[in-house]
Formats: structure tokens, C-alpha cells, sequence
């Protein structure tokens, strides 16, 4: 997952051209999920910090920017979804998960828990399951607020773009 192309016309990266950097990297089978930077691929590395360099080197190369690569394994992604803490009969569009690029220091599970508002936030490990029960367009829990009090970076992506990655990798 790639953090902030394809926003507010910023960093724009047709997904063709995407899944034509991670070919040329040697990765298979890269597939694209939506315009935000969603790639699924196959890789016989396995040093996810080299991945993640090398693939934000050629993207800076080709593009002129350099997004945040976050990287998930197939069994990662497995246990995102299992550890889900909201109930399916939410609304998914609402739910958001925050895949971060590391595990947050022991103190950012008390800044989550002190940020106040009708938002539902649990952390688990790198990521930051939050659910929007107003919606995302109106909160005032922001990408920047949220980075603030994990003090990790990340990128988010919603509970259908969740599972539907899952599958792409699964499939």
C-alpha cells in the first residue's frame, strides 16, 4: 500500500504504470486495487524493509515523488481482518483500517484511548482499526491527528478495500 498518490491531484500515478514498476523490479503477478496505490504482487525476498526501499526508489525515479510504502504479507492480512474488533453489521465504508509502517511505542495505546469524539478507535499491533459512525468526511479524527498520536506513519484504507486486497492475494 502506498501512502498519498492519487490524492487531491497530487502524486498522481496511473495504476498501469504502477504495476509496470513493481514488474520491473522482478516482483510477479503485480496487480493494482483501485487508484490509491494498492498493489498486490509475489516476491521471493523476503527483507521487507529492502522491498520497501527498492520499490519507493523506482517509484521516485520514474514519478518524482517518494510515497510511504507499507508492506503486508498474505498471513498478515489474514490476521487484520480476524482481528477486527467492530462487529460485521457496521457499515464497511465507515471502518477504516490505518496500516502502519511499524509497531507504535507501548504509550501510543494511551494517546488512542484519551482522543475523544464519536469515533471508535482500537489498536492492534500495526494497525489502527477506527470506525467513522458519522463518516470520515466530517471528523475531526485526521490523518495528521491520528499520526500524532501513534507517532508512526501510515496509510489507511477502508474495510471493502481491506478484504478485497485479501482476496486479490489470496486469489
Amino acid at each position: 500500500m502506498l501512502r498519498g498518490i492519487n490524492v487531491g491531484g497530487y502524486n498522481m500515478i496511473k495504476m498501469e504504470a504502477l504495476r509496470e514498476v513493481y514488474a520491473s523490479l522482478g516482483f510477479e503477478n503485480p496487480r493494482s486495487y483501485v487508484q490509491s496505490g494498492n498493489v498486490v504482487f509475489t516476491a521471493r525476498e523476503r527483507d521487507w524493509a529492502k522491498i520497501a526501499k527498492k520499490i519507493g526508489d523506482a517509484i521516485e525515479a520514474r514519478f518524482g515523488h517518494r510515497p510511504d510504502v507499507i508492506l503486508r504479507t498474505v498471513e498478515e492480512m489474514r490476521g487484520v481482518i480476524a482481528r477486527n474488533p467492530f462487529k460485521e453489521d457496521r457499515d464497511p465504508a465507515r471502518l477504516i483500517v490505518n496500516f502502519m509502517a511499524n509497531e507504535p511505542e507501548k504509550e501510543a495505546h494511551e494517546r488512542v484511548r484519551a482522543i475523544k469524539g464519536p469515533e471508535e478507535l482500537h489498536l492492534s499491533g500495526r494497525e489502527l482499526y477506527l470506525y467513522y459512525p458519522d463518516g470520515m468526511g466530517r471528523s475531526k479524527l485526521t490523518p495528521a491527528v491520528i499520526e500524532k498520536a501513534v507517532k508512526v506513519r501510515g496509510t489507511g484504507r477502508n474495510w471493502n478495500s481491506v478484504r478485497k486486497l485479501l482476496e486479490m492475494a489470496e486469489g
